[in-house]
């Protein structure tokens, strides 16, 4: 057998197996679960309609296996959030590396404290950059 990997640009819905199954208009099989978490999967660069309420074609996929196999395509504006906070925590723990490293003992007091208020200040930045992103 071949391996695979999906580059598919999808929509998600969350909905478990019965729900699914329901929507479709089907009966659940008497050997399937119908409390599996999983998503109502709709793909849009290919395939043809396979119901009347969707533009592409849809299926269902487990839970585990869709949030393994796919990553969240974020808005242009949501991405450099993201992409802002990542750059800004990698500075913020090289920082603190370096004020717990013997090099930073060789610093005045003044300038010592100085780069400890810009690691709290950092720190600060990157939790609000944070709680936006757990808002997208």
């Amino acid at each position: 057998m071949k391996k695979f990997k999906s580059h598919k640009e999808v929509t998600a819905t969350p909905m478990n197996h019965l729900d699914y199954n329901v929507y479709r208009g089907w009966e659940l099989p008497s050997d399937e679960n119908g409390e599996d978490d999983g998503y109502l999967v709709e793909y849009l660069d290919g395939g043809e309609s396979n119901h009347p309420d969707h533009k592409g074609y849809i299926s269902w996929s487990p839970k585990r296996q869709f949030d393994e196999g796919y990553t969240r395509v974020l808005p242009d504006y949501q991405q450099r959030v993201v992409d802002e906070m990542n750059e800004l925590a990698d500075k913020t723990n090289k920082l603190m590396a370096f004020l717990k490293s013997e090099k930073s003992q060789e610093l005045a007091a003044e300038d010592f404290k100085l780069m400890k208020d810009q690691w709290i200040a950092m720190g600060s930045y990157v939790f609000i950059l944070s709680s936006r992103i757990d808002r997208f």
